[in-house]
């Protein structure tokens, strides 16, 4: 077998890149998982990755786990290990992928936080005051309104969104194609925003939102406007993009009861993933039943 070199990493990344559509963010944590793999077998006298067994990557992953990764980073790592090995295959230079067999310790399972019904009202029902505020407030509701992720919502362009048909096109993780419906204010917030872009775009400018430059907004410039407009609010709890998307699949869950159609909306590959929004349906009912059961309170007779 062919000696790996850093092009094999380099063309790897850009396949993940290019062809799975991930993002900047995870490809560095899998160039750093990486790196640091490669690292670990030179410090063990492992000429090259294709020498390695599977008692290395094990014994990789015990190594980092005492150096204090969590479990959920020792997942990932793993996954990259097993996804850089898979292409190395493909590419016919390496015949066996050793991190296969291999299994990183499960982690505790944290339910995501979600804001009930009145926190999201009270977050959407600030009144908007200048052109950013407008577009603050249409990037809130669609989000909440589509269960769309941050990503989605900085990639959507002008042909992804049809106020008529009230849907909006989304390419999700895997770069999957799904469509997903748009509620009323959301769609009202939307025609409030697109009539004040055309004031502000760049010629050419395809993204739906763009920053006061006129260009595509970014990820982090979301985040940082979502957080200033829950100070704005007297909300008094830190909101995130993700955290209005677990409320949007909370609160449809809670409702409808259809795990399968929160599935397709969310865009979730897997069922399971999903079924956490089960659990904090339950934890609801479990509050409801605490306060209001006769004989759910001790010492009451």
């Amino acid at each position: 077998m062919a000696m790996i070199s850093s092009d094999h990493l380099d063309s790897y990344l850009n396949y993940l890149r290019d062809i799975k559509h991930y993002s900047q963010a995870t490809l560095d944590s899998y160039q750093r998982d990486i790196c640091g793999y490669l690292q670990y077998l030179s410090a063990q006298d492992v000429a090259d990755i294709t020498d390695a067994s599977i008692h290395n990557v094990r014994s990789y992953l015990a190594t980092r786990r005492r150096q204090g990764l969590t479990s959920v980073s020792m997942q990932r790592a793993l996954s990259s290990l097993r996804g850089f090995y898979k292409y190395l295959i493909k590419q016919n230079l390496l015949a066996a992928n050793p991190a296969t067999d291999v299994r990183a310790p499960k982690g505790a399972k944290t339910l995501p936080k979600v804001l009930d019904v009145d926190q999201v009202d009270q977050l959407l029902n600030c009144t908007a005051t200048n052109p950013l505020e407008i577009r603050d407030s249409a990037m809130m509701e669609l989000i909440y309104s589509s269960g769309l992720r941050l990503s989605e919502l900085v990639n959507l362009d002008l042909l992804d969104i049809d106020l008529r048909a009230a849907q909006v096109k989304v390419i999700g993780k895997g770069n999957k194609m799904r469509y997903v419906p748009v509620g009323q204010q959301a769609r009202e917030a939307i025609t409030a925003w697109l009539r004040v872009r055309e004031g502000m775009v760049r010629p050419n400018e395809q993204a739906v939102f763009i920053n006061n430059r006129g260009s595509r907004l970014s990820q982090r410039s979301v985040q940082k406007r979502l957080r200033e407009q829950a100070q704005r609010s007297s909300l008094g709890v830190h909101v995130h993009p993700h955290m209005l998307r677990h409320s949007f699949a909370s609160h449809l869950l809670e409702s409808s009861g259809d795990l399968r159609s929160v599935q397709e909306l969310l865009g979730h590959a897997n069922i399971s993933t999903t079924q956490v929004y089960t659990q904090l349906d339950f934890q609801h009912l479990a509050k409801v039943y605490d306060k209001t059961h006769p004989r759910a309170r001790k010492g009451r007779n």
